[in-house]
């Protein structure tokens, strides 16, 4: 990673149906948005997240999981 922020993701009031159920913000700024999701299989809920900022050459498209001990994880590709 190129950047060295510490990111707050916290849930929002849809303004639609497609809306995102949560902001990822830093320092004040958005930087991203997330969709809570459930898999298919499993039933597991996770939240499914897009960054981006113009530093980034793309968006970045991430999960976020749940993990041992209240942590949580965010598993990314490009």
């Amino acid at each position: 990673l190129n950047i060295n922020v510490r990111a707050t993701i916290r849930p929002v009031a849809k303004d639609n149906e497609r809306g995102p159920d949560y902001r990822v913000t830093a320092n004040g700024v958005e930087l991203g948005a997330g969709w809570s999701k459930t898999t298919k299989d499993t039933g597991a809920e996770y939240v499914s997240v897009k960054l981006d900022d113009p530093s980034f050459t793309a968006p970045v498209y991430a999960t976020l999981v749940q993990a041992d001990k209240g942590e949580h994880r965010l598993i990314w590709s490009r």
